[in-house]
């Protein structure tokens, strides 16, 4: 495996993210032996610490045991990104560390602060010279989402981040494309015979995608009460899977040509009309109940959250993908805090076969196959179909045929961070968010944005927290008597695991 020589600098290396994800995937790097080169991580944020205080606090967010893979290579510089003099200490701190660690000049740059810091610290990097890169060296930056608010605001941020960077210096994270599963997913569709001829409008007769969790706004109040459930997941989340279950086969695995058949499937989204929009776009906001019989509070209850607020912790859509392969076929997408567990999946509803032979005993179908996409928990793959039941007669049971990752022992599953982090420490950008799938994501999701703004379009359905949204919901399935599949019928009263 070859040495990567780098500096690592995160910005805002006190929060959460640095301390939950970051440092933890660092960590797991290091003793899984994926970074054997010589690098340093240079922490910066507003808060006065200094390198022995910042180890220190480093030292609790990983196992016991690891602690010692990273702690050596921990700096840490006070920095406000309002202060320009700050970013020329930066650059000082940052020759320091590069001559005692012989890095050779590559720096990764993360900002793992709120987004309203976002252009001000490019701007500040770019004005101490940070950005530029000489000869055999590379400077990088990852921005976490959300990159904008809307449209508008997305388009001013790539300006901003453009002029001090070149576009294949930035790095837009998605963590969800670092998942294994939806990886594999490519995986699946082009180098299978067996799904490859049949992903396509002949074939399918719908796709949905579910994202739930089970956990209210908990400490991020703050944060979720300016986002919300469309912009918090699924402008950014969910049309990400959208776009790795619907692309076409691009000419060659690498970055550039993959992000282009990703851009293509958001250019084929069908805009929304205003006129179809409260039929095509369901919001919700979970309020107080019972789980497992202990009572729930309501959003409106929830610390740091007012009485009136209007703000959506459930949406779910349907849409359509107007290119040769997918017309007609709806997508349906939902995504909701306090549903009745956390589960992400991906499923493929099949068309029944033309001629039902082998009908129920009132006369309906057997059910259609599916092939369910499970990115997390119980990451795997199930595909369901129909057998004959014992015995007399020709009464159809639905069956499954299932993978799961965990089956595979002695596999480490690789967290999303550490895949991301590599890739990028690599410069391989294919699980990466381009400029333009950015804007085009969010011109498919700003008319709802704009229509929630108007009265007429503001209707917030409440559901009881626990359940699985608003009831109109339902209706957005296609044809008429569907259902959205229920990913967690054998959940259990006192667990929230759901098994594939």
């Amino acid at each position: 495996m070859p040495e990567h020589h780098f500096i690592l600098v995160i910005f805002g290396a006190s929060g959460d993210l640095a301390e939950k994800k970051l440092l933890p995937a660092l960590n797991g790097l290091t003793g899984g032996g994926f970074l054997t080169g010589r690098f340093a991580v240079l922490g910066t944020g507003r808060t006065p610490l200094d390198d022995r205080s910042f180890r220190a606090k480093c030292a609790a967010s990983v196992a016991p045991g690891d602690a010692a893979l990273l702690s050596d290579r921990l700096h840490y510089q006070p920095l406000n990104p309002a202060h320009p003099d700050d970013f020329s200490a930066l650059r000082q701190r940052l020759a320091e560390l590069n001559a005692e660690y012989r890095a050779g000049g590559n720096i990764l740059f993360y900002l793992a602060v709120p987004p309203s810091q976002y252009a001000s610290i490019v701007e500040g990097l770019g004005n101490a010279g940070l950005s530029g890169e000489a000869e055999g060296t590379w400077r990088r930056i990852i921005i976490e989402k959300p990159f904008g608010r809307d449209l508008a605001s997305a388009r001013a941020l790539n300006r901003q981040v453009l002029t001090h960077f070149r576009e294949e210096q930035v790095f837009r994270i998605d963590h969800y494309l670092g998942k294994e599963t939806v990886q594999n997913l490519l995986v699946a569709r082009f180098a299978n015979g067996i799904f490859e001829p049949l992903w396509n409008r002949n074939y399918i007769r719908r796709v949905e995608i579910t994202s739930a969790e089970s956990a209210g706004v908990g400490a991020r109040s703050g944060y979720y009460e300016q986002a919300g459930a469309l912009r918090d997941m699924l402008q950014n989340h969910l049309l990400q899977l959208v776009a790795v279950t619907a692309m076409e086969p691009p000419a060659t695995a690498d970055a550039w040509a993959v992000r282009n058949e990703t851009l293509k499937v958001f250019q084929s989204l069908r805009p929304l009309a205003p006129a179809e929009i409260a039929a095509n776009v369901v919001r919700g906001q979970y309020t107080a109940s019972r789980i497992r019989g202990e009572p729930v509070a309501g959003y409106r209850e929830e610390a740091g959250i007012g009485s009136d607020s209007r703000t959506e912790t459930y949406v779910a859509m349907k849409f359509f993908i107007d290119n040769w392969r997918w017309n007609g076929v709806p997508f349906l997408v939902r995504t909701g805090k306090r549903l009745p567990t956390r589960v992400t999946e991906i499923v493929v509803h099949f068309r029944q076969p033309p001629h039902h032979l082998f009908r129920q005993g009132d006369a309906s179908a057997p059910p259609s196959n599916q092939l369910v996409i499970r990115i997390q928990p119980d990451e795997g793959l199930l595909l369901k179909f129909g057998l004959k039941e014992p015995g007399a007669g020709f009464r159809v049971r639905d069956v499954g045929m299932d993978f799961h990752y965990s089956d595979l022992s002695g596999v480490r599953l690789p967290d999303a961070y550490e895949r991301l982090l590599l890739d990028c420490i690599q410069g391989d950008a294919t699980l990466y968010l381009r400029n333009d799938a950015v804007e085009a994501t969010w011109a498919f999701v700003d008319p709802v944005l704009r229509a929630w703004e108007e009265p007429a379009g503001s209707r917030l359905y409440g559901y009881p927290a626990g359940t699985w949204g608003p009831e109109p919901a339902d209706r957005l399935v296609e044809p008429a008597g569907d259902m959205w599949r229920e990913p967690c019928r054998n959940l259990t009263a006192d667990s929230s695991f759901c098994e594939l």
